[in-house]
């Protein structure tokens, strides 16, 4: 309980840094300073996450944890998957050390931001790619937990388990992370992010 109450108390602290981080964006950014706010977010969307993912729903030995997939639907929109990767494994990372998440935070959240990242970037530029999270989560995450992760832990969950634990997590939280973005982009706050 007292990892909980650590990570809720500094939500002003995270705030700051993001106000401080995070300042207006200038019309000649160079690469080195686009890379640098992007880092930044990153990292800020990686603490969110963490505070966040603590609030999770244990089902059988997975945790239900929508808001990971929504910050993975935001950052593979506003960042890219390369960025989105990075920010997911080190999400899962920190949580399993922390001991609020499981071994599959790992596959259940670094496809999701692949994806996402990939389709924005290579195929569409709509805010509407936060929706495909559930098939990097889903079809390739659960997937390779089923398969792969679960054996290897001596697990004995079926892949229909696996499909229906990660969809329950990633499709209400791709559905939040596209409301998100849609209102970071009404309020222009978008301008941050990017």
């Amino acid at each position: 309980m007292g990892n909980r109450s650590n990570l809720i108390g500094r939500k002003s602290q995270l705030l700051n840094v993001l106000i401080t981080l995070v300042k207006e964006p200038t019309a000649n950014a160079g690469p080195k300073q686009t890379a640098t706010r992007k880092l930044a977010l990153a990292a800020v969307l990686t603490a969110l996450s963490v505070v966040l993912g603590s609030l999770s729903i244990p089902i059988g030995m997975t945790k239900v944890a929508p808001s990971q997939h929504m910050i993975n639907a935001i950052a593979g929109v506003f960042l890219g998957p390369w960025y989105a990767v990075v920010m997911a494994i080190m999400t899962a990372t920190i949580r399993v050390g922390l001991g609020v998440g499981t071994i599959y935070a790992y596959p259940g959240s670094i496809f999701g931001g692949l994806i996402v990242g990939l389709v924005y970037r290579y195929v569409k530029k709509t805010d509407y790619a936060a929706l495909t999270e559930p098939l990097g989560t889903v079809v390739i995450g659960a997937t390779l937990s089923a398969l792969v992760v679960s054996p290897l832990i001596g697990g004995s969950a079926t892949l229909y388990f696996f499909w229906l634990a990660f969809a329950a997590s990633c499709i209400p939280g791709s559905i939040l992370g596209l409301v998100i973005i849609k209102l970071l982009r009404r309020s222009g706050l978008d301008k941050y992010f990017v």
